[in-house]
């Protein structure tokens, strides 16, 4: 009997509290029956003190704060910085178009407020004997020229300690070398080339083996991209080399469906035009603005395409588009070259984009920079830099299939929501994000592809020395 008084109720102690209410004898008998709500009010004093404790408990019990957590400073769960960045600026970028324009450009500052780019030295022979030729810094392949001389000139972006940069810039021109035939340039060296400056790179420093190039960003801005070629069959043919195929490439060509010429990380930029030549357009144009052109092209279009490999330049396209309209009085077509083309594109409404041997043409930024309504006629073309350029809102878009209807397409938009379209083709900060300066300016650009690089920041490999810290 004394050994059942000692022993604790285990029933009891495992109960984090417990009410007992008893209630016995003739003298709660008799107050049951005489009033016969005795036993509600005995159920609401046991529910309300029931929930008295369990509240008292819940408070008493309150979760650590998030700021009072430790956590362990292994190298194990030390987030990098590259992909916190790298995901704070993807979680960043869905969200960009809620933001005002004003939050959106903080927003791209603080990304790119520490990005640091340590440009290779290499010999002249890579880059600026190729100088000696004034059209190397302004023909429309010569992006790779002018974000060289951006990113060198800029002591904020530019590093000399590569063991602070998050990508090594590899300053190769390999547009540069112009034909003596056509005086087009004539890309058949560019892999070798490529090749003997990244040879050159991976044996003087240890960045290019330590991430297989993976951080390292390359420029090519001709007819198909990392491809190296003009004609498309050969360039699918060759594919991107081996050597380049984790490195990330800056380059004008560009397509939404899938294309051995895109399988690699890259960044789809516009060819270069001249701001300055720009600039001295805009400065001869009509005073009042008029545009007394209605429908604008000026370039190749072959009356009888010559089948070269298999395929048609243009598609074809160029011409349905000259035999179709040439003889309309309000299509200005023009099938010869002119150095002054720029004063035509200043006085028309509309300028036609057909596809070339490439989707992409100059004269997408030439519209833009000048004030004409870019008709893009190019199936499936990528263009760059659509975070800044909202493209759908300032040209228009024409199926390859329809360039025979292009009449009644430009009437009906004229008709409709043409002036609406001018005025967003006429916000500077468009214009801006498409051309290269020689000094980086905020929103040009060169700017965007800062944007671009910080946006792929997961292949940084500065997390090294960020993680030490």
């Amino acid at each position: 009997m004394a050994e059942q008084l000692k022993r604790p109720n285990t029933i009891t102690s495992r109960r984090g509290f417990y009410v007992k209410m008893r209630l016995n004898g003739k003298q709660n008998q008799l107050l049951e029956k005489k009033n016969p709500y005795f036993r509600f009010y005995k159920w609401i004093l046991w529910l309300s003190l029931s929930l008295y404790f369990l509240t008292s408990f819940f408070i008493s019990h309150k979760p650590i704060p998030l700021s009072k957590t430790h956590f362990s400073k292994s190298p194990s769960t030390v987030a990098s910085r590259a992909l916190f960045e790298s995901s704070s600026s993807s979680s960043a970028s869905t969200n960009s178009s809620a933001l005002p324009p004003e939050k959106k450009k903080q927003s791209r500052r603080h990304l790119l407020k520490d990005l640091k780019i340590f440009v290779y030295d290499l010999p002249s022979k890579y880059n600026s004997d190729w100088l000696a030729n004034e059209r190397c810094s302004n023909h429309l392949f010569a992006s790779e020229v002018a974000i060289h001389r951006a990113i060198a000139n800029d002591d904020d972006v530019r590093t000399y300690d590569p063991y602070e940069a998050d990508f090594f810039f590899v300053p190769v021109y390999v547009a540069c070398n112009f034909s003596t035939v056509n005086g087009f340039p004539a890309i058949g060296h560019a892999r070798t080339l490529i090749s003997s400056a990244i040879q050159l790179i991976s044996t003087s420093y240890p960045f290019w083996n330590r991430s297989q190039g993976a951080d390292h960003v390359f420029v090519a801005s001709h007819d198909f991209g990392s491809c190296f070629h003009t004609l498309e069959d050969r360039a699918v043919e060759d594919g991107v080399p081996e050597f380049m195929k984790w490195s990330i490439v800056l380059q004008t060509f560009g397509v939404k469906h899938r294309h051995p010429c895109q399988e690699v990380e890259n960044v789809v930029i516009p060819p270069y035009v001249s701001p300055a030549s720009v600039q001295r357009t805009l400065d001869k144009a009509p005073v009042n603005g008029r545009r007394d052109i209605w429908a604008f092209f000026r370039g190749k279009m072959e009356v009888n395409p010559k089948n070269v490999s298999g395929r048609y330049y243009s598609k074809k396209v160029r011409t349905v588009i000259w035999r179709k309209f040439s003889g309309d009085r309000r299509f200005y077509l023009q099938r010869q070259r002119f150095a002054g083309y720029q004063s035509e594109i200043v006085r028309s409404t509309f300028c036609l984009c057909p596809l070339g041997w490439a989707p992409w043409s100059p004269r997408l930024v030439e519209s833009v920079a000048l004030g004409c309504v870019p008709v893009i006629i190019a199936d499936g073309i990528r263009l760059p830099f659509p975070a800044a350029v909202p493209w759908p809102e300032i040209s228009l878009t024409v199926a390859e299939s329809d360039v025979g209807k292009l009449g009644k397409i430009l009437d009906h938009v004229a008709a409709t929501n043409l002036s609406t379209i001018q005025r967003n083709l006429w916000d500077p900060e468009v214009r801006r994000a498409l051309l290269f300066n020689e000094e980086i300016q905020e929103g040009d650009a060169t700017w965007q592809v800062l944007y671009a690089l910080a946006e792929k920041l997961d292949r940084s490999r500065r997390t090294v020395r960020v993680s030490d810290q």
